[in-house]
């Protein structure tokens, strides 16, 4: 039985999916007490996470935020506001999906369903690549090591935070260096899936990665780079 998280304020909605979501094999555990939202994740060790914007006292993103730093369970964000942004910095922040209230029950089952089968299928993609491909766990640069065994990241020495999902997307490229690859390769070989048609979720978390390796990158003789109309490249260049 797969084991969904919500965090949400309101008793009643726990209850309702709790009991919505039962005869579809899905156990529901609710954490009203919203100081304590990290430990209730570590506590219950959820296969997805449902997480409310708007809370009183405490700010959803951040919870996304600094449940990113150390998992990658899915994570559907809810929210009663219908503000575009609050959609983007959802994404930025590592959500699989986001969901406005009020919402159809069918709606919210159908995508925990398929981000679900899709987390699953990533999974398999994953081990599947390694063992045709032989790709190691660490790979080297001048300036750069990404160590998949303990998800670390170090550039120019200093140690990176990274959310798994970011670290595996440098990886990949780096894995492939000059080769450039679509949106829609990154999310097929990267996430595992299409997701929802949100080639977007790639943009922003090159976005992310840039923001932290490139001001210790410079003198290095690789980068990441945007191909215009195309996608992105992990790019070496030999005249360095």
């Amino acid at each position: 039985m797969k084991r969904i998280l919500v965090i949400d304020e309101d008793p009643a909605i726990v209850d309702f999916l709790s009991t919505r979501f039962e005869e579809d094999g899905f156990e529901v555990m609710g954490c009203k007490d919203l100081t304590n939202a990290l430990e209730c994740f570590n506590k219950y060790s959820p296969d997805l996470l449902l997480l409310d914007v708007v809370l009183t006292g405490a700010d959803g993103f951040e919870i996304c935020k600094e449940i990113r730093k150390f998992s990658d369970t899915p994570i559907i964000m809810l929210t009663s506001r219908g503000d575009v942004y609050d959609r983007i910095v959802g994404l930025e922040l590592g959500a699989d999906d986001y969901l406005q209230k009020p919402y159809e029950p069918k709606e919210l089952l159908a995508r925990i369903k398929a981000v679900l089968r899709r987390c699953e299928t990533c999974k398999a993609s994953s081990a599947d690549n390694r063992e045709a491909t032989n790709m190691p766990e660490v790979i080297d640069y001048p300036g750069l090591r990404i160590d998949k065994t303990r998800y670390i990241v170090t550039v120019a020495g200093n140690k990176i935070e990274m959310p798994p999902k970011e670290l595996e997307l440098l990886f990949f490229l780096a894995y492939h260096p000059n080769r450039v690859f679509t949106r829609e390769q990154l999310l097929g070989n990267v996430w595992g899936y299409d997701f929802f048609g949100e080639s977007r979720t790639v943009d922003v978390h090159i976005k992310r990665i840039r923001e932290k390796v490139e001001p210790l990158s410079e003198k290095f003789n690789w980068k990441i780079c945007t191909v215009w109309g195309v996608g992105y490249k992990f790019e070496i260049n030999d005249d360095n």
